[in-house]
C-alpha cells in the first residue's frame, strides 16, 4: 500500500504542489526519503522517527520508503517534516488514508513532536485553495494562513493532536485569520521646515509612483524628508496586502500572523551585497527590492552602493519583477516599488560651498556623481536638489503642511488612477504608463505639445526622458484635478528632470 499526502516546495512567491508517497514494505528494516531531498529534508528521518517514539508509536520492521514528487524538482526546508510524519502514520493505517490525501501539510518537528513554525505558510495556503485541499500547519503558523481565507487551516500545536484531529477523537477549529497589524506612528511633513520644493517633489513621486532623487550637502535633510515618505501614502488594498505579505512570509517577517496594510518601508546600508539588495544566496531568498513591492525602497549613499549592485536595479526598475538566476533554477520575485535615492553633490559633500569644497572641485562632483551610470539616472522621473537651510529658518516655529494634508490629495490623485488603469493590465499608477496608452492618457494641449518638443531639442533628452515627462505631467496634472495634461504641468515636470547642477547632471551626459 501507498499512502500519499501533499506539501510545496517553494519557487520564489510560487508554492509548487510536491506529493509525498510512503511505502511500507516487506524487506530489511530501513528509512529512506527519495526524490532530490537537500540535507534538511533528508535529516527529517531522524526528527520523525524520535516525535513518533515520543508518542509511543514505533516504527515497523520493514523498509519505509518516502518519495517527493516531482522526483526532478529541488526540495529543501524542514517544513516536509509534518507531510511525511503524517503519510507514514497513513501507511501503516494510524490515521485514515483518504483524510491524509485531502490534505497539503507543512511544518517542522521537534524531537517531543511539537509542530514547530516555518516560513512559506500564506503561499502553501495558496497552493491548498488552488487544489481545493485543508492546509495542515504549526498552530503558530494558523493565523497567517487563515488570511487566505478560500480554505480551512488545521493548525495543531503538536503531532499528537493532529493525529487526534484525524482519527477524531478531538477535532481542531479552523484557525481564524491574524489581528491586522496597527500601523506605527509616522512621522510628519510638518517638522521639516524650509524644503518646499523637495517636499512638492515627494508628493508627485507618491502619487504616480515615481523614482525619486535627491542631492544635497550633509545635513541638508534628505533622509528626514525620506522618512516622512511612509505618512502620506495611501494603506494598501486587500489585494496589495496580500501580494507584499507572501513575500514577507518567505522571508519570515510576519509577526504572530498578522498582516499590516503600512506600505513597506525598506532601507538597505549602503554596503549590503547584491544578493541582499536583489535577492540571492542559498535557496534565492527574496532581497530588498522585493522586500519593498508595493511600498517604498530609500537607499541613502546612493553613489556609495557598489556599481555591480546599481547597474542591477536598471531591470527591475523597468519590469517590476526581478529573476534570481541559478544553475539549476530560475526564481521570480515581484518587486514594484517606489525608490528614493539621496546622494551628497561630491564624496566631500560640500561641492556648491566655496568655503567648505575640497581643493579638487569641480572634478570632485563629476566623479562622485559619475558613479551613477547614464541609463540609472535616466530612470528617475524626478530629481531635487535640497539646499540647506537657513539658520534663521531653524528659528521659525513649525507650521508647514502636515502630513494628513498631502496624503489626502495623495489618495485622490491614486484614485483616479485606480479608475484610469482599472482595465489595463500591468498598469497601476501613471509611472507604469507607456506607448500608446501614454499617448492616450498625457496628451498634452497644444501649448504643452510645442514646449515640451523645444526643450527636447534643446537639453537632447531621451526617447524614455521625454515619455518620463510626460508620465509625471499627467501626475502633476492630476493632483490639480485637471482631465488634460496643460502647459503648466509640463513646465513643472520638465523643472524635475533638468533640476540638478553640474555635478548631478555629469552622469546623465
Amino acid at each position: 500500500m501507498v499512502a500519499r499526502t501533499y506539501t510545496v516546495a517553494f519557487d520564489g512567491v510560487e508554492a509548487r504542489t510536491v506529493e509525498v508517497q510512503c511505502a511500507v514494505t516487506a524487506d530489511m528494516p530501513a528509512f529512506t526519503i527519495v526524490g532530490l531531498p537537500d540535507k534538511s529534508v533528508s535529516e527529517a528521518r531522524d526528527r520523525v522517527r524520535a516525535a513518533l517514539s515520543a508518542l509511543s508509536i514505533a516504527l515497523p520492521s520493514k523498509r519505509v520508503t518516502i518519495n517527493l514528487s516531482p522526483a526532478d524538482m529541488p526540495k529543501e526546508g524542514s517544513h516536509f517534516d509534518l507531510p511525511i510524519a503524517l503519510s507514514l502514520l497513513a501507511a501503516i493505517n494510524i490515521i485514515p488514508p483518504e483524510d491524509v490525501e485531502a490534505a497539503v501539510a507543512l511544518g517542522e518537528l521537534s524531537l517531543d513532536g511539537n509542530l514547530i513554525a516555518v516560513i512559506g505558510a500564506l503561499p502553501a495556503a495558496m497552493a491548498a485553495a488552488e487544489a481545493d485541499r485543508t492546509l495542515i500547519c504549526p498552530k503558530a503558523c494558523g493565523p497567517e494562513a487563515a488570511w487566505v481565507g478560500a480554505t480551512p487551516v488545521i493548525a495543531p500545536a503538536t503531532l499528537g493532536e493532529a493525529l487526534r484531529h484525524f482519527t477524531g477523537q478531538s477535532l481542531i477549529d479552523p484557525s481564524e485569520p491574524g489581528e491586522v497589524s496597527a500601523a506605527t506612528a509616522q512621522r510628519d511633513l510638518a517638522d521639516v521646515k524650509g524644503q518646499e520644493r523637495a517636499k512638492r517633489a515627494l508628493e508627485i513621486a507618491a502619487a504616480g509612483r515615481h523614482h525619486l532623487l535627491m542631492v544635497g550637502t550633509p545635513g541638508s535633510g534628505k533622509s528626514m524628508l525620506a522618512a516622512r515618505l511612509p505618512g502620506i501614502l495611501p494603506p494598501l488594498s486587500a489585494a496589495e496586502a496580500l501580494e507584499t505579505s507572501m513575500i514577507h512570509s518567505l522571508s519570515g517577517l510576519l509577526d504572530d500572523g498578522g498582516i499590516s496594510r503600512q506600505r513597506p518601508f525598506r532601507e538597505p546600508h549602503h554596503s549590503a551585497s547584491m544578493a541582499a539588495i536583489v535577492g540571492g544566496g542559498r535557496q534565492a531568498k527574496p532581497g530588498e527590492i522585493s522586500l519593498a513591492h508595493n511600498g517604498v525602497l530609500f537607499m541613502d549613499e546612493f553613489p556609495e552602493f557598489s556599481r555591480s549592485v546599481l547597474e542591477t536595479l536598471r531591470q527591475p526598475i523597468e519590469t517590476g519583477e526581478v529573476v534570481v538566476a541559478r544553475a539549476n533554477a530560475h526564481t521570480r520575485y515581484p518587486c514594484r516599488f517606489l525608490l528614493v535615492a539621496a546622494a551628497n553633490p561630491c564624496k566631500c559633500g560640500y561641492f556648491s560651498d566655496p568655503a567648505r569644497a575640497c581643493a579638487r572641485v569641480p572634478q570632485c562632483g563629476e566623479d562622485y556623481m559619475g558613479r551613477i551610470s547614464g541609463p540609472l539616472m535616466d530612470r528617475f522621473d524626478l530629481r531635487v536638489e535640497v539646499p540647506p537651510v537657513a539658520y534663521s529658518d531653524l528659528d521659525l516655529p513649525g507650521g508647514g503642511e502636515p502630513s494628513a494634508s498631502v496624503a489626502a490629495r495623495v489618495e485622490a490623485a491614486r484614485e483616479v488612477q485606480i479608475r484610469r488603469f482599472s482595465q489595463t493590465q500591468g498598469a497601476r499608477f501613471n509611472a507604469d504608463a507607456e506607448g500608446a496608452l501614454l499617448e492616450e492618457i498625457a496628451q498634452p494641449d497644444e501649448h504643452g505639445r510645442a514646449f515640451l518638443t523645444r526643450i527636447a531639442e534643446r537639453f537632447g533628452l531621451s526617447a524614455r526622458g521625454y515619455h518620463r515627462v510626460l508620465r509625471v505631467a499627467r501626475t502633476i496634472a492630476d493632483l490639480d484635478g485637471s482631465p488634460r495634461v496643460l502647459q503648466p504641468h509640463i513646465a513643472e515636470a520638465v523643472s524635475y528632470r533638468l533640476a540638478l547642477s553640474d555635478a548631478g547632471q555629469a552622469a546623465v551626459r
